[in-house]
């Protein structure tokens, strides 16, 4: 049998229903890792759903337990045909984030998969269910046309990427040697529009941050002391727009690291930013003069308030209040060093009159900014082999605009790392109505067919 078989495999199993009753069978597990009461779930959802899946592959599975107690398992598989061979990583997460059931459209659940015109509607769809599920496809069609891959295989599989993936470093590094390869290949996040096949080499980094202002004890009357009692609000506010520009132009020196390297840059010349049907307008004029689109959300850092407190939002009393905070974050590039984002922040604002303006690190929300170099030989070999099925020009991006543990696969363990994503930026993935597009799954299941079938061929692959 050939490629075309392997491909025309999918097609019949997507045509034939066979992807949205897999889908919906994984949708229906409710994997919260958010909800500390979904733990067991989460080890069933490996255990009952994707330790079989992959053993119809003639993988070894087990289901290994994180390092940190109480966090959610990890599963591996694997399929080693001849230590010879170049050796495949991939990785997907079984968690989601929390239902939000009562949000949801009329007439839809988040544990039931739901079509709704070219849309498959399910907590999961596109993260991560719907896109560890095209790739499981993908190979087993590969293996039903060859009979073999061709390969080796090793695939991770955590319960824990929604909440920070704890114990995933700690879990890499023991098994350093056992989780060797030549590359990892795996699929998360959008594609840069809904129809361009996409590739992305790595992700931005993730750096949150409070900033506090705390005067003194307790709110004091705004009649009998407005005019003589600093306002934490304002001094917040005013120290907010010495961070950025009106339009959102970074004003931090070391946050403005020179990233768009001409590598950088050929990749990105040419691409459009698309979110698909329901995305938000992009505002021209917003963030990084002189950039376009896809060079200031792939190629450059962004600042952002997330939240704002000052006072009761919800019952304003008549009262100075004493203390005013915001939640921010530092989305940055390679170039930027995250050691010293937060520190560098504390000296601009004490540099512009602000040292009441306290700057410190959030627990959460840190992913450290990874990125290949798009001339890398499997960036070329998974281009080539995307476009052979496609017909059509992939969209190469240095790095994905969203974050990921993918310094701990780049870093870690040492591997070129290459993201297909079959997702797109307004799946609501993160939102009540999350959604896969049906036409991007069938396209994707395409794609990887393909791409595994070439990853099978004799003497094909680069190698390290």
């Amino acid at each position: 049998m050939s490629r075309s078989d392997a491909i025309a495999g999918v097609e019949r199993y997507f045509d034939g229903g066979g992807f949205f009753a897999d889908l919906a069978r994984r949708v229906a597990f409710r994997t919260e890792s958010q909800n500390p009461e979904r733990q067991a779930e989460l080890r069933r959802y490996l255990a009952e759903e994707l330790q079989p899946s992959y053993e119809r592959l003639g993988c070894r599975c087990r289901i290994l337990e994180n390092p940190i107690s109480g966090r959610g398992p990890f599963l591996l598989a694997e399929r080693i045909e001849d230590p010879a061979l170049a050796t495949v990583f991939s990785y997907g997460h079984g968690d989601v984030i929390r239902g939000q059931e009562a949000s949801w459209r009329p007439g839809f659940d988040p544990w039931t998969l739901k079509q709704d015109g070219e849309r498959l509607y399910g907590r999961g769809t596109a993260d991560n269910k719907g896109q560890h599920s095209i790739n499981l496809a993908a190979l087993a069609a590969a293996l039903e046309a060859r009979g073999r891959l061709g390969f080796n295989l090793k695939v991770l599989i955590e319960t824990g990427e929604e909440v920070g993936s704890p114990g995933l470093r700690e879990f890499c590094a023991e098994n350093r040697k056992q989780l060797a390869a030549d590359v990892l290949i795996a699929s998360d996040g959008p594609r840069l529009s809904p129809g361009q096949p996409t590739i992305f080499l790595g992700t931005r980094g993730a750096m949150n941050m409070d900033l506090t202002v705390d005067l003194r004890e307790g709110g004091h009357h705004s009649g009998n002391w407005g005019g003589l009692l600093a306002n934490p609000g304002i001094l917040l506010a005013h120290a907010l727009a010495t961070i950025t520009g009106p339009k959102g132009e970074l004003k931090v020196r070391e946050w403005r690291a020179d990233t768009l390297t001409p590598a950088v840059r050929q990749a990105l010349a040419g691409l459009e930013v698309d979110g698909g049907a329901g995305a938000p307008a992009i505002d021209p004029d917003w963030g990084e003069p002189g950039l376009t689109p896809a060079e200031r959300v792939f190629g450059w850092s962004s600042f952002e308030v997330l939240a704002f407190t000052c006072g009761n939002p919800d019952k304003p009393v008549n009262a100075i209040p004493p203390r005013a905070s915001c939640h921010c974050q530092l989305r940055y590039v390679v170039g930027v060093d995250p050691a010293d984002i937060v520190p560098a922040l504390q000296r601009h604002l004490d540099a512009h009159g602000f040292p009441m303006v306290k700057a410190s690190a959030a627990r959460d929300g840190f992913f450290k900014a990874t990125r290949l170099d798009p001339a890398h030989p499997w960036v070329a070999f998974v281009k080539s082999s995307l476009e052979k099925t496609s017909q059509t020009a992939t969209a190469v991006l240095p790095n994905l605009g969203g974050a990921l543990p993918n310094d701990i696969f780049a870093n870690l363990l040492g591997l070129p790392t290459v993201w297909i994503p079959h997702s797109y930026a307004a799946c609501s993935q993160h939102a009540p109505n999350e959604h896969m597009l049906a036409p991007v799954a069938r396209d994707a299941l395409r794609l990887m067919a393909g791409l595994f079938w070439d990853l099978g061929e004799k003497g094909a692959l680069p190698r390290a």
